[in-house]
């Protein structure tokens, strides 16, 4: 764990870069975003396929949200000559770029999801007792 200073600097460095990490990480930290790059991650995959594993998107929020990630050079996306015509979406290197992260994210989320279920039922508790 880093130590009070290194934490300290870290803290200053995002405030003082805040114009430049706000835009991009509004970009990757939305609902969805996380999750699919973790479906596309592995291999490609076509957007129902997407849909199915990501249980509870909506095809537009899905639609959007890859339309997004398209712009941003995190997924490409590639007609298929089928009938009818298929769309199957890739992780970019970019996109790749972003694993490490969120693999650790994703682990911390499955380590402490509980503690947080628990600290908010705590606090609603408190609340409704006070």
């Amino acid at each position: 764990m880093a130590n009070d200073t290194d934490l300290e600097q870290l803290s200053e460095q995002a405030l003082s870069n805040m114009a430049r990490l706000r835009p991009v990480l509004d970009k990757i930290a939305d609902k969805w975003t996380i999750m699919i790059l973790t479906v596309l991650c592995p291999k490609p995959s076509r957007f129902n396929e997407i849909k199915r594993r990501l249980h509870g998107i909506t095809h537009k929020a899905l639609a959007d949200a890859l339309k997004r990630l398209e712009r941003n050079g995190l997924v490409t996306r590639t007609v298929l000559p089928t009938a009818p015509i298929g769309v199957e979406y890739a992780i970019t290197p970019l996109g790749h770029s972003l694993r490490q992260p969120f693999e650790a994210l994703c682990a911390w989320a499955l380590d402490h999801g509980d503690a947080m279920t628990e600290a908010s039922a705590a606090h609603d508790h408190a609340r409704k007792a006070g």
